[in-house]
């Protein structure tokens, strides 16, 4: 949509804007310095003070407003400064001068608007203190616009009014976040009570108070997380073909916007304000559905309170066909109440729909239910049996490895197919994304160590959407430094949200690949863990710190015998397309694909050879990027660490080097 472009005078000079911005900002543009007091810059404005009034002549009528909070709509002439307007602040500033002498920022006003008899209004009233409240407000709106609460606000009328919580006790609500403190412009609210002894609380404070003022201001603009949370999600993988949808077989879907955010906002999120992880969190993303009515299982009838659902459960929910917004939400609720994760059942259920479809297994092996894509009250009905242990739903339980392995045994006839769509690595079931079309996410997945999670890595917009990293070397790189990166803020017990579901309005700044990391906000996560331990922080420490837990991790795995290289080999339905149906729906990226990348004339090709010849390309290709990450990681061709990068991150212990000499000699032997 195009934005509307306004051209007014500001004390004549001509200047442009877009319609509905504000006064003082226009004002600013133009390097223009007038007296405010109430403004804050990550605050709505409020006009409170009246000191940053403005004449503005519009259709021939003149009049003073409060430039902060006047919204210019249409073309205006504006003076900042004439007798009338010097008079206004004059008389203002010397009320003000009155009742508070002593603040160091009432008297700053003072001298800017020339008001310098401090006795005019002075009075009982007057207060000495040079850290007084003078009542400006903006510790309420921060309260409520920051963290989404109402703990301070005003009370008494007149000579009485006053700043106060709750009948002047301290509000249990209050967890100390110190969104008052950091905008108060007199000092008046101080922060007693440090819990954890931080190191430098001011230092945690600063960088919190930035974080604060993203979530209020950015947010809105960009991932909606305070109003939707991770639904938003939802519509956008449909929209670059990235949603899972029958087993990750395609990535969008006509029926998505029968669960998307907008379907969840208008009709299910009820709540009168979001709800919280921990109470206090600027970024609120979790949501809940209030008072739903469940139409299956042991609460039939019971209306509940359910917490979300959130992408993963609605990305479960279309992997496995069910675009019913109320199947959505009361499989959510059974799942948590089972506690059964959405992601892993989602991806089960996907495979065991599309291994019914395919004939793999019939309503023999599934107790009489019929699993087609699409079936969602078999799938509750799945789920039911699992929480109780009966029928079908305890092999439903068992995941996604276990079924491929059991139904190959089998059906052996069926083995590579079923090898092919069961999304699973290292055991555990795929995430909601369909990473097929991304090289680098398909190794984010793949090799993340404890299975297909992204939060190790999630690449997919930086390689398929952004193109940030396009190298094989790029890739590495990517997938060196952001599973350490995620792995680092996990060890610290820090939320993630705030790194990149909200970004800096200037991140673009910085080179394509910088940009992906969002520099600031890294450096906002140094500052807290320097606040909290007195210990500074860099790039190189913090990934070292992950990498000594992650090279751990691998030796673990290799001691149990497990993180071998096989293991470190997706299923086909993670790099290309298993079937006629996956290849005809992308016929032509894949076409493409063989003619620009491959060399080789589509027309001339059956639907098998063209398919052939793609999976070899890309499995190709995986490997390469897979020997690229271990190399970048300090790792053999066998993705086993060597002893050299054990003695660089310190961990060189006898016991551990035993380990990988012993997994690297295997790894030899049986290749």
């Amino acid at each position: 949509m195009e934005t509307k472009k306004i051209t007014l005078t500001i004390n004549d000079i001509e200047t442009t804007i877009v319609k509905g911005t504000t006064l003082l900002s226009a004002i600013n543009k133009l390097n223009i310095d007038i007296p405010t007091l109430c403004h804050h810059k990550d605050l709505t404005p409020s006009g409170n003070c009246r000191l940053c009034v403005c004449e503005i002549e519009n259709n021939g009528k003149k009049e003073l407003v409060t430039s902060c909070n006047y919204p210019i709509m249409n073309s205006i002439k504006v003076e900042t400064e004439n007798e009338k307007i010097k008079k206004h602040r004059q008389n203002l500033a010397l009320m003000y001068l009155g009742r508070y002498p002593n603040v160091p920022i009432i008297q700053e006003i003072a001298r800017r608007c020339e008001a310098f008899d401090s006795d005019l209004y002075k009075s009982e009233l007057s207060e000495t203190s040079a850290k007084a409240c003078i009542l400006c407000g903006r510790c309420i709106r921060a309260c409520e616009e920051f963290i989404q609460e109402k703990i301070i606000s005003f009370a008494g009328r007149g000579i009485n009014r006053h700043l106060t919580m709750p009948f002047s006790e301290v509000d249990p609500h209050c967890v100390g976040c110190t969104s008052c403190a950091y905008v108060c412009p007199t000092g008046a609210i101080q922060i007693v009570d440090q819990m954890n002894n931080p190191a430098n609380p001011e230092l945690i404070r600063n960088h919190g108070m930035k974080v604060n003022a993203e979530m209020a201001n950015l947010d809105p603009y960009q991932c909606r997380m305070r109003e939707v949370g991770t639904a938003n999600i939802v519509e956008v993988m449909d929209k670059y073909d990235l949603l899972p949808v029958h087993n990750y077989k395609f990535g969008q879907h006509v029926d998505t916007p029968k669960i998307d955010s907008k379907v969840m906002k208008k009709h299910y999120f009820t709540q009168g304000h979001p709800d919280q992880c921990w109470h206090g969190c600027s970024m609120a993303c979790a949501k809940a559905v209030d008072g739903f009515k469940l139409k299956t299982g042991p609460y039939k009838g019971h209306k509940v309170c359910v917490d979300g659902p959130e992408y993963e459960t609605a990305g479960g929910c279309s992997n496995m066909g069910c675009f019913d917004i109320e199947f959505v939400i009361e499989f959510n609720f059974y799942c948590d109440t089972y506690g059964i994760d959405t992601i892993s059942m989602g991806t089960t259920m996907a495979f065991v729909m599309e291994a019914f479809e395919a004939g793999v297994i019939t309503t023999k092996d599934t107790g009489g239910i019929k699993l087609n894509f699409g079936a969602c009250h078999e799938v509750l009905e799945c789920l039911h049996q699992l929480s109780k242990g009966e029928g079908f739903g305890v092999e439903v339980g068992q995941g996604v490895k276990f079924l491929k392995e059991k139904w190959s045994k089998q059906k052996p006839q069926f083995k590579s197919f079923l090898y092919d769509i069961g999304m699973e690595a290292k055991g555990l079931e795929y995430s909601q994304y369909m990473c097929k079309e991304s090289l680098a996410q398909q190794a984010g997945y793949t090799l993340a160590l404890k299975g297909p999670q992204h939060d190790e890595a999630w690449l997919i917009f930086m390689d398929m959407v952004n193109n940030q990293i396009p190298s094989f070397e790029d890739k590495a790189e990517a997938l060196y430094y952001f599973p350490l990166f995620r792995t680092w803020f996990g060890l610290q017990g820090l939320c993630k949200i705030v790194w990149n579901d909200v970004s800096p309005a200037d991140n673009k700044k910085h080179p394509p690949q910088q940009a992906a990391k969002i520099p600031e906000h890294v450096d906002n996560y140094w500052k807290f863990f320097e606040g909290m331990t007195g210990i500074k922080l860099d790039e190189e420490k913090m990934l070292n710190q992950s990498a000594r837990v992650h090279n751990l991790q691998k030796i673990i795995g290799l001691m149990l015998g497990r993180n071998k290289l096989i293991d470190d080999i997706p299923p086909y339905r993670a790099v290309g397309p298993v079937t006629k149906e996956e290849y005809e729906s992308r016929k032509e990226r894949y076409d493409k694909e063989l003619k620009e990348k491959i060399g080789i004339e589509p027309t001339s090709l059956s639907i098998e050879e063209k398919m052939s010849k793609v999976r070899e390309y890309r499995m190709n290709q995986y490997h390469k990027v897979m020997q690229a990450a271990f190399k970048r990681r300090g790792w053999d061709q066998y993705g086993i660490p060597t002893v050299e990068r054990l003695k660089q991150l310190g961990i060189d212990r006898p016991f551990f080097i035993k380990i990988v000499e012993k997994a690297r000699h295997e790894a030899v032997e049986s290749n």
